[in-house]
């Protein structure tokens, strides 16, 4: 078989996974299923490809996507970095180019990076079977063989039938009615849309043009503004943003008459809300999925996730019960697709909830936001070896650190610093900063601001190794 580049699609926000999946933590880089998180199951079903995978991710989430590289020693070819979301067909569109850059044109197998699928073995036989008509010129998807009557996936009509394991594809549908559900899954000629293609790079680049010619423009604009470093590639903001947002289905899928399905039955699932984790996660006798401190009594058909404090069920039957560090989230089970509606009303009412953790990841390691005031908060900060913040400075907030473990590299002004365990810094407003960890264990420390303002915008970067200038 021809070498395939396996890209990776990572922008999703998987809101209705609240209050697990965040805007700033999106269900991708989350640990659903197994120990590995969804994007990593991904990276190992491709395993078996020759070439590294590209990746097209928000950059916001470059630092999740590389340490979750690096955990699994998987060198990526590159990580492209959308500075604001313009759906799939532009992030395909810039794979495709980005791969023809070195006078090559491969195969592009591309999959979204939230999707779980239990049988490696057809998942590998699929692709073959697509490759054979790909290498010819054609658009190739992949069509889950349904199993029960689901109105909340787009589906395929397959027409002619172009071997034992392909078909000319009739018709893409939208989500359909419960009524006509139920007849697509009676009949052999109806596939649910994946969200999965192999095709050539020039072949859909091809069609791009032919169909949607203002976004193959926008996309070659997008690529001039290129700059590369590392594995990472970033683009000009403005010319992202002049590029229209459109679907891959609706900008090429649909239009084009090179298109083909080749039917998969792998077990998949997309994981698109805590009903469709329920089906697919180790039940009890009683069709419970229990994940962390939780107790169950008398109830049945349940999902409860606790990750903080324990969590008791009694005599309840049919709901997900999820809890976090900041928001507890209750759902009659057949309700999960509209938890989307609360993410949209948080937004309204100018919370915060609904975009980030009470725990946020950074490039240099991760704070917890313990307690908040009117003028104060407290923070638990873990820098991890080797890494450091920004030099910066505070208009409206002064900063005390209190060194927990580990040794930390203090600059406060002129004043530069050691601190061990139990020693401690105080920051006044408006002085230039640093803290770093030279050390080789984790450096954990308590951060107590005070002032009129101590929003995470009131800083005034200098130098910063993480290019957040």
């Amino acid at each position: 078989m021809e070498s395939i580049l396996p890209v990776i699609i990572c922008g999703g926000s998987g809101s209705r996974l609240w209050p697990l999946s965040r805007a700033t933590h999106p269900k991708q880089f989350l640990s659903l299923t197994s120990e590995k998180s969804l994007l990593q199951m991904t990276l190992d079903r491709v395993s078996f490809l020759s070439q590294n995978p590209m990746l097209v991710c928000n950059q916001d989430h470059r630092f999740m996507v590389a340490e979750q590289l690096r955990s699994m020693d998987i060198n990526a070819s590159h990580v492209l970095l959308e500075p604001t979301q313009r759906n799939t067909a532009p992030a395909i569109a810039l794979a495709a180019m980005k791969a023809q850059e070195a006078g090559e044109d491969p195969l592009l197998l591309v999959l979204p990076s939230d999707h779980v699928m239990n049988d490696q073995v057809a998942f590998a036989k699929a692709i073959c079977h697509a490759a054979e008509f790909a290498n010819d010129g054609m658009l190739m998807t992949f069509g889950i063989v349904p199993t029960r009557a689901e109105s909340g996936y787009g589906y395929i009509h397959t027409g002619l039938e172009l071997s034992d394991y392909a078909y000319v594809i009739d018709q893409f549908i939208e989500k359909p009615g419960q009524h006509l559900a139920e007849e697509y899954i009676q009949s052999d000629d109806y596939f649910w849309n994946s969200g999965m293609f192999l095709f050539r790079a020039s072949s859909f680049l091809k069609e791009l043009e032919t169909y949607h010619c203002e976004m193959y423009a926008a996309c070659l604009n997008i690529m001039h503004t290129q700059r590369e470093q590392s594995e990472y590639v970033y683009f000009e903001q403005e010319a992202f943003q002049q590029c229209p947002s459109q679907s891959v289905d609706f900008a090429v899928m649909e239009c084009t008459f090179i298109s083909a399905v080749v039917p998969l039955d792998a077990g998949w699932n997309d994981v698109g809300s805590w009903e469709s984790l329920w089906d697919i996660c180790e039940k009890d006798k009683h069709n419970n999925v229990v994940q962390g401190d939780a107790q169950v009594h008398d109830s049945r058909g349940c999902l409860v996730k606790s990750e903080h404090r324990l969590v008791s069920l009694v005599g309840v039957d049919d709901l997900v019960v999820v809890e976090t560090s900041d928001a507890v989230m209750i759902a009659r089970k057949d309700q999960t697709q509209n938890i989307r509606r609360i993410t949209e009303q948080l937004e309204r009412e100018g919370r915060e909830e609904h975009l980030t953790h009470r725990q946020v990841v950074r490039p240099w390691g991760k704070f917890d936001s313990i307690d908040k005031g009117e003028r104060f908060q407290v923070k638990h900060i873990t820098v991890m070896p080797g890494e450091k913040l920004s030099l910066q400075l505070h208009h409206h907030r002064a900063e005390h650190w209190i060194v927990v473990s580990g040794t930390a590299g203090v600059t406060c002004g002129d004043d530069i610093k050691l601190l061990s365990e139990n020693q401690s810094m105080y920051i006044p407003i408006g002085v230039t900063h640093s803290l770093e960890n030279p050390g080789k264990v984790p450096l954990e420390l308590i951060e107590v601001q005070s002032g009129a303002y101590l929003g995470e915008d009131d800083i005034v970067r200098f130098e910063d190794r993480y290019h957040r200038m």
